[in-house]
């Protein structure tokens, strides 16, 4: 099942899931050092307590200030864009846009060119010419999405997956640097 047809069928929780974990991947951009600022959104997912995701997702926008770099931009906007409200269709919206925002940023550092017809295929089930990088962030999504729409249970794969793609993130950025 393609990447698009998941998110299509993915409820509230799994859909806050999806965009969360998006998120939580790409937060070595914006804050490399590391930060748990988002465990408060992810507690909210676990309770499906919309009042408490919008209340958590307000407070990290607040603490997740800074970093001036075109790729701390578009995850503190995949931040912003989160809705408050705990509906389906604004959850979905979020989750499809965070999947495309972290395959870019994963595209923008992988060893093959990213392009958006690419991206776009990947997202579709073709992820033919994706670089390794771009097809371990594939596999993440789909992998949190199969895993949280067994429930509450799957949340905790999710957050696995997680803490690993940003460390992969995190180590292929500082080797970057580095060698620049």
């Amino acid at each position: 099942m393609s990447l698009l047809e998941l998110i299509d069928r993915a409820d509230e929780r799994g859909l806050a899931a999806a965009g969360l974990a998006c998120l939580d991947r790409c937060l070595p951009l914006l804050a490399p050092e590391g930060s748990d600022v988002l465990r408060p959104v992810w507690a909210a997912v676990a309770r499906g307590d919309g009042a408490a995701w919008g209340e958590a997702i307000a407070k990290a926008r607040v603490e997740l200030e800074g970093g001036a770099d075109e790729a701390a931009v578009l995850v503190r906007e995949m931040l912003g864009a989160a809705p408050a409200e705990w509906a389906t269709e604004p959850l979905r919206e979020w989750a499809s846009g965070c999947s495309v925002t972290a395959l870019v940023l994963h595209g923008r550092y992988d060893a093959a060119d990213a392009t958006e017809e690419l991206i776009a295929r990947c997202r579709a089930g073709d992820a033919t010419g994706a670089g390794p990088l771009l097809a371990g962030e594939l596999r993440r999504q789909h992998t949190v999405l199969e895993s949280v729409a067994h429930g509450p249970t799957g949340l905790r794969r999710a957050r696995e997956l997680s803490t690993e793609g940003g460390r992969v993130l995190r180590a292929v950025v500082s080797r970057r640097a580095r060698t620049a």
